[in-house]
């Protein structure tokens, strides 16, 4: 175990070269470990990673109980909360519990107590010496928060840990939620990471753990808790980290290719009938009509021959799907309205998509979505990489190339709002504003409706239209939503166009909401930031 003042030694130059505070990534590239230093918006440097760099474990130790739990398969009861200690704030409310994937996102470190769980601290040992874990791993009173390990020997314990595939899969909520959801416009579905936090000497840092989507395994810290750290250095991590293609590309989905359109003929490279079954390479179809058009099979297609003649069917992975879809229906430019665009196609398929064996059946047409029907573009599989897994929750999911509508996304609108400046999240937010991004595998939504709130402050909008034009600044709204809030004082989010309040239950509850929505729709002029301003419209407006 090496010294932890070797790590601060490290650091505190990071920290002190002018006013502006770092933070240090390490990551496995194929060239070798490798440091970065971090500001707010940028790389500032690199270097090799250092043998002797060490850090605090920090909450990683539970990161290594959900492997072993997992690996061995344990079916360890659920946590219950009964409002007995303070850290229960992690896991649950009193009177609830919480599970497995729940507690590792959250960090309850009551659910993954070795004594809670009754591990064997022998079979414990036994089990991480199998695997030639180090002794801060294999010895179990040496799994703490305090434990000092080397960055390099973390980074190859979770390089081969076990479970990874299901870790990497929930730990992307943990990103989702960072920066109160703010995070994903720059880090979109690549990070799947463990939180951790320290405290010594007054001297608090926090960081995280964890893979890239496709099993990279890395490392960060900074100054502060591992929540500011993912707040004020996103920007510059979304930056500094690539887009791999997910090692698991999600189930597998099935296309029945040019559905609406009766296929006379498919031949192959030497113009004859392809052979039923799989096809390779280039092939040509002829279609009822006459038309002809080449595609290209990667081991994806598949011709049967019928009474009703030819079918070609493709086999893809999921982001593969998304990538075609995207290549047919639109392109990976703007790279913004892309993002937004292949979220949507995701969430398409997840609500339409029909179960089939192991896969999704979804028909090739205009009145689904459109396949290209040959391997996706390198351009398109960098946009679905970089939005792996993400989908939308809470509302359903449309598009079209230029018409906008409730519900639908404008391919034409994301784009001009890409060129605004606008973040894929935001395009997101306009054209679906009831929605939250979510994870494939566990679809939820941030949130949660007020229907009565929202038709009662369409309903006043219509009476003070006239009142409020004459108003400088004012900007009728095309779209927003009111979510219910669940602590604190209302608010919006600008970027999502969201109104968060109690509800619709009293006077104050309707001035709170015509305040909140007059904060949204000044937001292009100063009398969107005078408080007293906008108390005073909203009085007049309700009371009057």
């Amino acid at each position: 175990m090496r010294a932890r003042i070797a790590g601060l030694i490290l650091l505190l130059p990071l920290c002190a070269l002018g006013a502006q505070e770092s933070a240090q990534l390490a990551w496995r590239t194929a060239q070798g470990d490798e440091l970065l230093r971090l500001g707010s918006q940028q790389v500032l440097d690199r270097q090799a990673l250092p043998a002797d760099l060490t850090a605090p474990l920090g909450s990683l130790w539970k990161l290594f109980v959900y492997a072993w739990l997992s690996d061995t398969g344990q079916q360890e009861p659920a946590y219950p909360c009964r409002g007995e200690s303070k850290e229960e704030v992690y896991c649950c409310t009193a009177g609830q519990s919480i599970e497995r994937d729940a507690a590792l996102v959250k960090s309850c470190g009551l659910y993954f107590q070795p004594r809670r769980l009754g591990i064997d601290g022998t079979v414990w040992q036994q089990y991480w010496q199998a695997r030639h874990a180090p002794a801060w791993v294999s010895q179990l009173d040496h799994l703490a928060p305090q434990t000092e390990v080397p960055v390099a020997e973390l980074l190859d314990q979770l390089q081969h840990l076990p479970a990874q595939e299901q870790a990497r899969k929930v730990l992307l909520d943990v990103s989702l939620a960072a920066d109160d959801g703010r995070a994903p416009a720059a880090l979109g579905g690549r990070l799947r990471v463990k939180t951790w936090s320290w405290e010594e000497g007054g001297q608090r840092e926090g960081g995280f753990a964890g893979w890239l989507v496709d099993g990279t395994p890395l490392w960060a810290r900074g100054p502060g808790t591992s929540k500011t750290v993912l707040a004020k250095y996103g920007n510059a991590i979304g930056v500094a980290l690539p887009a791999p293609w997910p090692s698991d590309p999600g189930r597998c989905v099935e296309v029945s290719l040019f559905s609406r359109y009766p296929l006379k003929e498919v031949y192959d490279v030497r113009n004859q009938p392809a052979t039923e079954g799989l096809l390779e390479g280039r092939q040509n179809v002829l279609f009822a009509n006459g038309v002809r058009l080449d595609v290209n099979s990667g081991g994806d297609l598949f011709l049967e021959r019928g009474a009703q003649g030819p079918r070609l069917t493709a086999r893809l992975s999921r982001e593969e799907y998304v990538a075609r879809v995207l290549d047919r229906e639109a392109s990976a430019t703007p790279p913004e309205a892309a993002k937004a665009l292949a979220v949507t196609i995701r969430t398409y398929l997840l609500q339409n998509g029909a179960p089939r064996g192991d896969c999704l059946s979804i028909d090739d047409s205009s009145q689904r979505q459109r396949v290209a029907p040959r391997p996706a573009s390198e351009a398109a599989r960098g946009i679905a990489a970089w939005t792996a897994d993400l989908v939308l929750a809470g509302g359903t999911v449309t598009y079209h190339s230029d018409q906008a509508g409730q519900s639908k996304l404008s391919w034409r609108d994301a784009q001009e709002q890409a060129a605004k400046g606008l973040r894929y999240d935001a395009i997101l937010a306009r054209a679906f504003p009831r929605t939250s991004l979510s994870r494939w595998s566990n679809p939820t939504a941030a949130c949660q409706p007020l229907p009565e709130a929202e038709r009662w402050l369409q309903a006043q909008r219509r009476h003070w239209r006239q009142r409020l034009e004459a108003e400088a600044g004012y900007e009728e709204l095309q779209s927003f939503a009111v979510c219910r809030l669940s602590s604190g004082r209302p608010y919006v989010d600008r970027e999502r166009q969201r109104i968060y309040v109690r509800g619709l239950y009293s006077q104050q509850d309707r001035l709170d909401l015509a305040h909140e929505y007059l904060h949204l729709a000044f937001q292009a002029h100063p009398n969107g930031q005078d408080e007293g301003y906008v108390e005073s419209l909203a009085r007049r407006l309700i009371l009057e």
